[in-house]
């Protein structure tokens, strides 16, 4: 993709670099539609697949989900928002990006202009780059923080205890500090597909939440749609067009 490196400097030695690459399109290359059609919005109303301009919401539900911000892009990327994308799934798609761009009558490489893709290989990677979220957005004025694998990452069995939950801490601090930026921030999680103590981290995560929205499986049409709770009270979204 034709977007600058975000370089980073770990306090934890790896091997993966961190820096965004660029990636080749190839918009001609055929991809697999995903089975997804969602209407997101408030009391029966509100846009289909559009993010919160600000707050936290956290997106939940499916094995799927860490991919499923895709669909959430072309809205932005249309109305001339940045996107900083902080990708701890490795699930950023660059040939899904031009199918999606070409569904809209818009050139891949101007999406890509608008878009900055840091990826995560390990817990501590994804905290580092949560915490330098400000500094970035001092060079590339992001209008939405794209978030996948948080709390994912943190359950590595290779990570001890202690260090996860530590790491993880810092990653909500983290979050905690956007608050006063103009930035809406959301987060794509297969954390309830896992099992154990750390799945906690979930619950700490949602806490902080301003929005928790549920991916849910239509039986009658397999459709996705979004189930969602505010401050409390239960929003049912159903997403079949």
């Amino acid at each position: 993709m034709a977007a600058d490196s975000i370089p980073v400097a770990l306090a934890a030695p790896v091997a993966p670099s961190l820096s965004a690459r660029p990636t080749a399109l190839d918009p001609e290359k055929p991809i697999a539609a995903a089975p997804l059609d969602a209407t997101r919005g408030k009391q029966g109303g509100g846009k289909p697949w559009a993010l919160p301009p600000a707050g936290l919401a956290v997106f939940y539900g499916r094995p799927e989900t860490p991919r499923l911000f895709h669909y959430f892009l072309p809205r932005l990327l249309a109305e001339g928002k940045q996107v900083l994308c902080l990708d701890g799934a490795n699930r950023f798609d660059p040939l899904l990006i031009a199918r999606l761009a070409r569904q809209r009558g818009m050139a891949a490489a101007e999406f890509n202009r608008r878009i900055r893709v840091a990826r995560a290989f390990t817990c501590f990677q994804l905290t580092e780059l949560l915490v330098r979220v400000p500094r970035f957005v001092e060079t590339f004025a992001a209008d939405a923080l794209i978030v996948t694998a948080l709390p994912d990452l943190y359950f590595d069995e290779d990570v001890r205890e202690r260090d996860a939950a530590v790491a993880f801490r810092h990653a909500l601090d983290a979050l905690r500090a956007l608050a006063p930026l103009p930035l809406g921030v959301a987060v794509f999680t297969d954390a309830t597909s896992f099992q154990g103590p750390r799945r906690a981290m979930f619950t700490d995560l949602t806490a902080q939440a301003t929005e928790l929205w549920q991916f849910a499986l239509d039986e009658e049409n397999g459709k996705l749609r979004l189930i969602g709770e505010e401050s409390g009270k239960r929003l049912q979204m159903t997403g079949c067009r």
